[in-house]
């Protein structure tokens, strides 16, 4: 029996890379919510490329190595260590609390991260980044993805190399059982962490589904404007961590 609490009876649909839904699964699942795990994104590692292996290298004449996300700081400090010793020079940033906590977690005791907000425009915000003519940077990272870090700290004079430790796969999940739950109208919300696994989803979850009574749940209003918003009855932005995503979810849970 699902137990009482703020998301009472809500059906939520969770496409992270199923480890890492474990623990915000049990977050909802104690709230009260009927949780779907349907993963549409894999992380995986991969072999550096010679311009990653280059920045990497340069590491010991780095000032700061910033760290993209979670993933990031799991592979991308793996494959630093792997080289050598971390340089004790070098300072650690984490865009966003939950990328720096998993750096902590990685034995770095000070990470440069936002106070608030867990995107590039809050780490950019941040006192130690504000300054960085002439310093070299690494930004750690999957293959591809945004630009905006490396073209704001390069117009503030810095050097900016990448190191690419891992890439996002679509994965073969079998979308049988999140019909049968559709159709039986046990879906009220699908909480996704970016646009790529949006596009994931709805490639593997089909954009022909009744997707229309459903709520989307993303963490940046970036995400919620993307066309594909309009596959669902609406996007909700979500505050950040599993307390921001709780605390949307309830107001949906309110508004139903």
């Amino acid at each position: 029996m699902t137990p009482a609490g703020p998301l009472s009876g809500l059906g939520v649909v969770l496409t992270r890379p199923r480890a890492q839904c474990e623990a915000i699964a049990s977050a909802l699942e104690a709230s009260g919510a009927r949780v779907i795990i349907f993963p549409a994104l894999d992380i995986v590692p991969v072999a550096l490329a010679p311009a990653s292996l280059e920045t990497l290298a340069s590491l010991p004449s780095t000032s700061i190595a910033i760290f993209v996300s979670a993933n990031a700081a799991e592979h991308g400090v793996a494959a630093a260590r792997r080289a050598g010793p971390w340089p004790g020079s070098v300072a650690v940033a984490g865009v966003g609390q939950a990328t720096a906590a998993a750096l902590r977690e990685s034995g770095f005791a000070r990470v440069i991260a936002p106070a608030a907000g867990f995107d590039s425009e809050s780490l950019l915000a941040c006192p130690e980044l504000q300054f960085v003519r002439d310093k070299r940077i690494a930004i750690f990272r999957g293959v591809g993805g945004r630009e905006h870090l490396r073209t704001t700290l390069e117009s503030r004079g810095a050097t900016v190399g990448y190191v690419e430790c891992y890439r996002r796969d679509r994965p073969a999940t079998d979308p049988a059982g999140l019909h049968a739950a559709l159709g039986r109208g046990e879906i009220d919300a699908v909480h996704a962490m970016s646009a790529e696994t949006v596009d994931n989803f709805l490639a593997l979850a089909g954009h022909g589904a009744s997707w229309s009574r459903v709520a989307l749940v993303v963490p940046h209003p970036a995400i919620a404007r993307q066309a594909f918003s309009a596959s669902f009855a609406r996007a909700v932005v979500s505050g950040p961590g599993i307390a921001g995503l709780v605390e949307a979810l309830s107001n949906l849970r309110k508004a139903s």
